[in-house]
């Protein structure tokens, strides 16, 4: 967490954050309930400067009821910004790749095999179910699948498309395409079911050729109450858990590491949302 002032400037200034027009899709008649929605909200003060109040016809794919478009948007490259913020903290010596081994922690001692420490974050996603200071936190396991395809006739390189799914260009002549959610299919293997989903998905409004050149698959940490888990073992306070921030990770991940930093370093209430405790008021109620 000491980093997360340093780590704001590099993503400011990372040549990886693409401006994008967001696109969403109007396919049916009753999109026209959606439609009448959207200007409803494009109307109202804090998302005036978001939502386009005139629908647009896009020509590249299907979309007889016109399509809105979502202003001021962008995209991240993913893999883009890990690979860099990897670089970084290699560059600082501030990186060890290794599996950390639970029965090498001296709690008391606060050491980690050779490495005194102040605090240890927990950020492991589905992982934290080996952790045993925190195997209780009520975290779930959702699959996802996305595709890489190649499109016979390419869309805009400016904009992502929305419907189902994403759609959007990566940077190997490849477009993205998904993801999925699936919370019954839990083993290490792609699913030929999602796969599927996806190609119909897309060729409901693609009208042209593709061709499926990935599957990639991945478990997403969710929670019930679609909030992350974030704070402070109640036994051990210098063991903190930073989780089940799901599908919206990239979004709000900055924001509420933000949050466990103010609460770590100066002993600021993390939102009662987001805090492991709820969960320790609902089982004392």
């Amino acid at each position: 967490m000491r980093y997360h002032i340093k780590l704001s400037r590099l993503t400011e200034e990372a040549h990886f954050a693409f401006c994008r027009h967001a696109l969403v899709l109007h396919e049916s008649p009753e999109q026209i309930v959606c439609q009448k929605l959207w200007l409803k909200k494009s109307l109202t003060e804090e998302l005036s400067s978001f939502l386009d109040k005139d629908f647009k016809q896009l020509e590249v794919v299907k979309n007889d009821f016109n399509t809105g478009m979502v202003k001021q948007s962008a995209r991240l490259n993913v893999q883009g910004f890990f690979s860099d913020l990897m670089t970084y903290h290699d560059d600082n010596s501030r990186l060890i790749k290794e599996k950390f081994h639970y029965n090498e922690l001296n709690i008391e001692e606060s050491r980690y095999q050779n490495f005194k420490f102040k605090n240890i974050i927990f950020c492991e996603g589905m992982g934290v179910k080996d952790n045993p200071y925190f195997t209780d936190i009520p975290v779930i396991p959702n699959k996802g699948h996305h595709i890489r395809v190649k499109l016979s006739e390419p869309i805009p390189e400016n904009i992502t498309i929305k419907k189902k799914h994403f759609l959007f260009p990566l940077n190997n002549d490849l477009f993205f395409y998904g993801g999925t959610y699936d919370r019954e299919q839990m083993h290490e293997h792609i699913d030929d079911s999602a796969v599927e989903q996806l190609r119909n998905g897309l060729s409901e409004f693609y009208p042209n050729d593709f061709d499926i050149e990935e599957v990639h698959f991945g478990f997403r940490p969710t929670v019930k109450d679609r909030r992350p888990i974030v704070g402070r073992h109640h036994e051990y306070h210098n063991l903190y858990v930073f989780n089940g921030l799901g599908a919206r990770g990239i979004l709000n991940g900055c924001y509420f590491s933000k949050n466990l930093y103010d609460f770590i370093e100066s002993n600021v209430d993390l939102p009662q949302e987001i805090s492991l405790e709820r969960f320790n008021k609902k089982d004392t109620q």
